[in-house]
């Protein structure tokens, strides 16, 4: 395993939100950035990689022996092909993208009875991206971006069959559609191409429950268990920091509408669930970031980067084992 550093936890720190009123990190700068921090590579979004001097970057990553993957989106073949001619030249490992249709916080009551179509179009250009892609190039690989769910990336990965298709696997995101994070881990990862480390506190609500984001190792994430199936089962699988977003993701379960457009469950599965969140919920106290208080520019990030220094210190410790 090799652990580096995304850009998306820190938007304001780095410059890539639109109010953060400073300078937007270049690809080679988030590769800097990740060495400042002992890591070993960076997921570089792909419009930044585009704006920035791509072949600088390429080049600074292979003098330092440092890791590539591309954060992409959609899955619309033209713009995911050329996604992956991009990370061929610049020698990426692994494109992650997201498909969407469900809203944060695992939301699909918009989409009923249009769920299983959407699921077939996003098959259908995948396997058509897979079939004309170079065997030995980077792998394409979609996330748990709060949308899909366990029983549905295996399946888009057994349909497509390439073995250059997989999943990067959100490691908060499996609370989003209403999985236990461990079993969603241990399901997945036989597929899973790269990893986002990130972390959630969960804060009980009269619909469900809010996930707020925190620094590694002060939430609800098992990381000493994910590293120890990923040492296990799939040790040669990317993994980068990437702290959540700035807004809570309400996960309204306890709604039955809640569950429009899921898979089935089984009565284990949801005990199971129910059970973390009645175990790790906070039922007091203020859920709310910065940047939902409405702080300042500067304020939110140096609170990015204070989160990220906490975060950092704690996966330092922990990744030694397997260094």
């Amino acid at each position: 395993m090799r652990f580096g550093l995304t850009a998306y936890g820190t938007v304001y720190a780095m410059g890539i939100h639109p109010e953060a009123k400073r300078k937007r990190i270049t690809a080679k700068e988030l590769l800097q950035t990740a060495e400042t921090y002992g890591l070993q590579g960076s997921e570089i979004p792909l419009d930044i990689l585009k704006s920035s001097d791509a072949d600088e970057a390429a080049d600074y990553a292979r003098d330092k022996g440092l890791f590539i993957n591309i954060a992409a989106g959609g899955f619309d073949p033209v713009k995911l092909k050329e996604a992956l001619q991009l990370a061929e030249r610049v020698g990426a490992i692994t494109v992650r993208t997201v498909v969407g249709g469900a809203k944060f916080g695992g939301d699909r009551r918009h989409m009923a009875g249009t769920w299983q179509p959407f699921l077939q179009s996003i098959l259908h250009s995948f396997q058509q991206v897979m079939d004309e892609a170079d065997p030995a190039g980077a792998n394409l690989a979609v996330e748990n971006h709060q949308d899909l769910a366990s029983e549905e990336l295996l399946w888009l990965c057994e349909r497509v069959g390439s073995d250059k298709f997989g999943i990067t696997l959100d490691s908060g995101n499996p609370l989003a559609t209403a999985e236990e994070p461990v079993d969603f881990f241990r399901r997945v990862a036989p597929y899973v191409k790269n990893v986002h480390l990130k972390e959630y506190a969960i804060y009980s609500s009269e619909e469900g429950y809010r996930l707020v984001r925190k620094p590694l190792g002060q939430g609800v994430i098992n990381f000493p268990e994910l590293l120890r199936i990923f040492h296990e089962l799939n040790p040669h699988v990317t993994m980068s920091v990437e702290h959540g977003a700035l807004e809570a993701r309400h996960v309204r379960v306890l709604q039955e509408d809640f569950w429009t457009e899921y898979p089935e469950r089984s009565a284990r599965q949801l005990t199971r669930l129910l059970r973390f969140v009645e175990d790790h919920a906070r039922n007091k106290g203020d859920w709310q970031t910065p940047f939902e208080k409405g702080a300042s520019a500067e304020e939110i990030a140096a609170y990015e980067l204070e989160e990220m220094n906490t975060g950092m210190a704690y996966l330092s410790s922990l990744i030694k084992q397997y260094a």
